[in-house]
């Protein structure tokens, strides 16, 4: 089986033939789901599965894989009787340079320290007390921690260390689900700076080490909760 996270829910489809092109797939949760085709993306392990004539085993889909389906809602529609827009010189938007998508990714990636780590460390928290214990403090003889770090033309990134929250009682499933959505709307985001910082080697390397940071935080969570 393959599993599919879509909003709160968590669909589960046989696994398809590795030479299965992803177009396929997508059609099938399309009628699944009702939603059109182009509404949503799909994410597996971090990256957004996007060439729609490449095959499933390009995207390393296999036993129990979890993919993320994200969008297919559509936007409110206006008002009937809305007021004209107030008419306003439009703003020219400056093109991105290396340095404002290197800041751009990592305000990203300290929100996602500052504001969900903490809350996934509580959680995992709730669920076992012993694996919070043993993440902060390490083995003797284990290799140190890998921290986040800077190319050496830029000042090191600071790396807070949040006091995780407590959960009152033990979490629910939709906490579960409210965290993971948030990490990989996070994913999504660093995502969509890919192409800003295509040819600049010095955010690509940035954006690759904060992906793989955010994807380590949410398979932290989701193997946490599977555990229990």
């Amino acid at each position: 089986m393959i599993h599919v996270k879509w909003d709160r829910e968590t669909l589960h489809f046989p696994l398809p033939p590795p030479e299965t092109k992803l177009g396929k797939l997508r059609t099938d949760l399309a009628e699944y789901t009702h939603l059109p085709p182009s509404s949503f993306k799909l994410i597996h392990a971090g990256a957004v599965m996007k060439d729609d004539h490449a095959p499933l085993s390009a995207y390393k889909i296999r036993e129990n894989s979890t993919i993320a389906l994200i969008g297919g809602h559509s936007l409110p529609s206006a008002p009937t009787h809305a007021p004209p827009p107030r008419v306003s010189q439009p703003k020219v938007k400056e093109p991105p340079t290396e340095h404002s998508t290197i800041s751009a990714i990592r305000s990203e990636l300290e929100r996602v320290r500052t504001t969900l780590v903490p809350d996934v460390e509580a959680l995992i928290g709730a669920l076992a007390p012993s694996v919070a214990t043993t993440t902060s403090s390490p083995a003797p003889g284990s290799a140190p921690t890998q921290s986040f770090s800077s190319p050496a033309h830029d000042p090191p990134f600071p790396h807070p260390s949040p006091t995780p929250a407590s959960y009152p009682s033990k979490p629910t499933p939709a906490d579960h689900t409210r965290l993971s959505e948030l990490l990989l709307q996070s994913l999504l985001r660093l995502d969509a700076m890919h192409l800003a910082g295509s040819d600049w080697p010095g955010a690509r390397a940035e954006r690759k080490a904060a992906v793989r940071e955010v994807q380590g935080v949410l398979d932290r969570l989701d193997g946490a909760w599977s555990a229990q």
